[in-house]
């Protein structure tokens, strides 16, 4: 079964699956996703400093 799609249905299904997934997000999700987004990146860029404090002082 040879199946062809165009550009168009391309884009018509990307941008139906994006307005389905918009209309169901809450605002408080998108909140509490940036939140916790936040707090990994602080946790990652913390973590990343202490190992580099022990690698350099078990160099030393």
């Amino acid at each position: 079964m040879n199946q062809y799609f165009d550009s168009t249905t391309k884009a018509g299904t990307a941008g139906g699956t994006l307005l389905t997934i918009f209309a169901n997000i809450s605002s408080t999700d998108v909140f509490k996703t940036a939140i916790l987004a936040a707090v990994g990146a602080i946790v990652s860029f913390s973590v990343t400093i202490l190992l580099k404090a022990i690698i350099k002082r078990l160099k030393k």
